[in-house]
């Protein structure tokens, strides 16, 4: 996984509200058993029309959100099923971050685990957010710095997120469960070693 510490990227803007993981990455594309392959369906039924041609009139079709890496989407983003796939597709498509009001809170969790970091922002912030973006004559560009917890741009924006001291240490380190389970590799063995020896009689 790789490390999450300050992000500065092009953003992408989906002020829809309650966004489920069924249209983030459709139930059909979910037959894959590697994580990879799901970037080219995601919101497959809005980004492409029936014939394959993309959807001109889709937020993330357009000039300005081209190579977006942080996305700006609506309240309660993420709901639905608990799909993993959703934070894969999302990855894979190239997002490093998500801007929302609120989340889905197993979405919230695997975002998380799969290095994209999902940050929650005031409603009034948000809608600040979607107001320049909407308003910018080319692409919108924000800085999303986790290790001052700040999301900024270069015209005045400043606002300040909080993530629980766990989750927001796994991104830093770039490390998910297991990462983080074999940093104390070394004394997870020494633990092994010392019960086996106590189970077979044997003074450690």
């Amino acid at each position: 996984m790789i490390p999450f510490t300050s992000h500065t990227g092009r953003v992408a803007a989906l002020p829809r509200a309650n966004v489920d993981t069924d249209q983030i990455i459709p139930k059909q594309f979910l037959k894959r058993v590697e994580r990879t392959g799901f970037g080219r369906y995601l919101f497959y039924d809005w980004r492409l029309l029936p014939d394959g041609a993309e959807n001109p009139a889709f937020e993330l079709n357009q000039p300005n959100a081209a190579g977006a890496s942080i996305l700006l989407a609506g309240a309660n983003f993420g709901c639905g099923s608990s799909r993993e796939h959703a934070p894969w597709a999302l990855s894979e498509y190239g997002f490093r971050a998500i801007l929302a009001e609120s989340f889905a809170d197993i979405f919230f969790n695997n975002c998380v685990q799969n290095g994209i970091l999902p940050v929650r922002l005031t409603a009034e912030e948000m809608a600040e957010l979607f107001a320049r973006a909407a308003a910018a004559r080319g692409p919108y560009e924000l800085t999303v710095d986790l290790e001052q917890e700040v999301v900024s741009d270069t015209a005045g924006f400043h606002a300040r997120f909080a993530l629980d001291p766990y989750l927001r240490t796994k991104l830093l380190q770039g490390l998910d469960e297991i990462g983080l389970t074999l940093v104390h590799e070394e004394q997870v063995a020494r633990f092994e070693r010392r019960r086996a020896a106590m189970l077979a009689g044997v003074e450690p």
